[in-house]
């Protein structure tokens, strides 16, 4: 299977010089970099070049490296069910960079575009609906950023004054936080199980 992989990837850097800035066959998978200006047209490529045949999307997703200028890398999981193959495009951006939608060469792409859209913050030129999917409408924020704070910015609960939805600042409340205080981390003061034999001998 590595060698097939191998030769794939030189058939695609050979075919597509335009599209692929660089490959590699790591742990028994093709990863492809592939220019952010010629994604749709090496997608495309790749569903109907006989050699390819990635006719199959299964994923889009998305990674954050905050210390990068290019801070995320879009990544795109392609099936070739003909082949009996399976491709990783990865494509760097920048946070100010819109990618281009690939919903027309697969439909199926839209929602997950739309996922990558609401979790990150990334926007995709020509969507047709770009808009979140997974958190409400007015939420602040990409939580999978990793600037992200891990309370939220905002708490939702229900008001049975109001008789409705109602957001509200995160505030931790002392006595919901979780302590433990079996571990020797917490530095605890009071007396243990077991902690009365040590002190007998003292």
């Amino acid at each position: 299977m590595t060698k097939a992989l191998m030769e794939l990837g030189a058939y695609l850097e050979a075919k597509r010089p335009d599209c692929v800035v660089g490959w590699s066959v790591d742990h028994g998978e093709l990863n492809v970099d592939a220019a952010l200006s010629s994604i749709v047209d090496f997608i495309d490529f790749l569903r109907a070049d006989n050699s390819c045949r990635f006719s199959s999307l299964v994923d889009i997703t998305a990674v954050d490296y905050p210390a990068r200028p290019k801070r995320f890398d879009v990544v795109y999981h392609l099936l070739s069910m003909y082949q009996n193959h399976r491709i990783r495009l990865r494509v760097a951006v920048r946070e100010e960079d819109m990618v281009p939608s690939i919903s027309d060469v697969h439909p199926s792409a839209n929602w997950f575009e739309r996922e990558v859209f609401d979790m990150f913050g990334i926007l995709f030129s020509g969507h047709p609906d770009l808009r979140r999917i997974l958190t409400d409408y007015g939420f602040r924020g990409h939580p999978l950023r990793k600037d992200f704070p891990t309370t939220g910015y905002v708490e939702v609960r229900y008001d049975e004054e109001q008789k409705r939805v109602v957001y509200e600042p995160v505030k931790l409340v002392q006595e919901y936080r979780q302590f433990d205080f079996m571990s020797p981390w917490e530095g605890a003061e009071y007396i243990l199980p077991g902690d009365q034999k040590a002190e007998a001998k003292g």
